[in-house]
């Protein structure tokens, strides 16, 4: 791999589209530590660090540390992803978008994304003026008021804007997915924060712990076990056989081979429990923005409050909210599994175009027997990627129930394992289009 990498770096066009990378990746870093115009830096500093795991802790581990500076990328590149998803959905239910995403070609591709790009425009604004209000009274703007608002609002949704940009021009002249990298550099960004609090367990105030050397051996371990599990399953895929029979077309016969349908184990990626705790954090939010002194009251609203910020901290919440929490967050991340894979893959469209092109799988007849076929091997598939995303989701709320305080949970871990292997992937391709030899060879 490092004798590949190597050769990458020695290839012209290779080694061009990686510097381009890593320029933007710089400025991205650069811009997370820009504080928007009006803000108090010493009161954010005290601000932020007592919420630092409430519910803005999701938000600023994506960001890169961003928006605890409440930099001009505070709000990262999650408007974008929002609208992603939205439009996606969208498809779904409106037929016309749904052709246009389909059928539309690049043009339909262009609209499409123009689309995506304007409600990105008005999440971001509307994201950007629920982080003010919610943070007005906060004492952290020097002079808060209408002007101030503003210009903290335009410079929010500007930096959105810049990132976006960013993110397609490293799609279009890099290496990989530009708002994938965007996401995955914000997450590694905490290796350092990770690396001093492994340090501060090992050494304590009293000296050197034992115990603490045990612990942080175990949390590394850990960390080592799960990334090869991440790995495992992201990698693994059930090939289903397709037999083509042949047919003459003039004086050449066509068809008799054999291939396949590769199903991944976890078709739907990190997607589900970003979908799970978008619905589980909205109420929190939405209530921080018209109560901003909701964490201190009581009754009904509290009581919402609490248990939707029981996904992101448990300091402050009874344990009987954070149980209840936990429940529903797992059984949101199993159903958005399940709706997003058949989302994706439709098994009777699948078993139609197999039919159409005259193939069939080995001892299963074609037409509905195969779509019902897909369809239970796609269930028991879908079942275990639910459970082990599930597993991976639990793992930081279990962690903070400890005295840990570790900023890298399985979600983080899953998007980062997930974002490195495309990369690689796509790395790989270019090399082997140069005629190198591939990471695997």
């Amino acid at each position: 791999m490092l004798k590949t990498l190597t050769s990458a770096i020695k290839n012209p066009d290779v080694r061009k589209k990686l510097f381009f990378v890593l320029l933007l990746i710089v400025f991205f870093r650069l811009g997370c530590f820009i504080t928007v115009p009006g803000v108090n830096t010493i009161t954010l500093s005290d601000q932020m660090a007592a919420s630092a795991n409430g519910i803005t802790g999701l938000i600023d581990i994506i960001s890169g540390g961003a928006f605890s500076r409440f930099s001009v990328f505070a709000m990262s590149i999650s408007p974008y992803i929002t609208a992603s998803i939205v439009i996606q959905l969208l498809g779904f239910i409106i037929p016309s978008l749904e052709k246009m995403m389909k059928e539309g070609g690049e043009d339909g591709k262009a609209k499409v994304n123009r689309y995506t790009k304007i409600l990105t425009i008005v999440l971001a604004t509307v994201e950007a003026a629920g982080i003010y209000i919610a943070y007005k009274d906060s004492g952290i703007f020097i002079h808060p008021g209408f002007f101030t608002g503003f210009l903290v609002v335009c410079s929010l949704v500007a930096g959105t804007a810049l990132l976006m940009w960013l993110g397609e021009q490293i799609t279009t002249k890099g290496v990989g997915n530009g708002i994938s990298m965007l996401i995955f550099v914000g997450i590694i960004a905490g290796l350092p924060s990770f690396a001093t609090t492994l340090y501060g367990i090992i050494f304590t105030a009293t000296g050197f712990s034992t115990t603490g050397l045990i612990t942080a051996l175990g949390l590394v371990i850990g960390a080592i076990v799960l990334i090869a599990a991440v790995v495992f399953v992201q990698q693994s895929e059930r090939r289903i056989p397709v037999q083509y029979s042949k047919k003459v077309v003039g004086r050449k016969m066509y068809g008799g081979q054999s291939t396949h349908i590769p199903l991944k184990l976890a078709m739907a990626g990190v997607m589900p429990i970003i979908f799970a705790s978008a619905f589980m954090t909205f109420p929190a939010m939405f209530l921080q923005i018209f109560i901003p002194d909701i964490a201190t009251q009581t009754g009904f609203w509290a009581g919402v409050y609490k248990f939707s910020i029981a996904t992101s901290t448990s300091n402050g919440v009874p344990i009987g909210y954070s149980i209840a929490n936990a429940a529903v967050y797992l059984l949101l991340i199993v159903g958005f599994t399940f709706f997003y894979t058949f989302a994706t893959f439709n098994p009777a469209e699948v078993s139609s175009n197999i039919k159409k092109n005259g193939g069939f799988i080995p001892g299963i007849r074609a037409g509905k027997p195969t779509t019902e076929y897909l369809k239970s091997i796609m269930t028991k598939l879908t079942w275990f990627g639910a459970v082990f995303l599930a597993i991976v989701a639990i793992i930081p709320m279990l962690v903070r129930f400890t005295d840990l305080n570790i900023a890298f949970g399985g979600t983080s871990i899953l998007i980062i394992v997930g974002v490195a292997l495309e990369i690689v992937q796509q790395l790989e391709s270019q090399l082997v289009m140069r005629h190198y030899k591939g990471f695997l060879d």
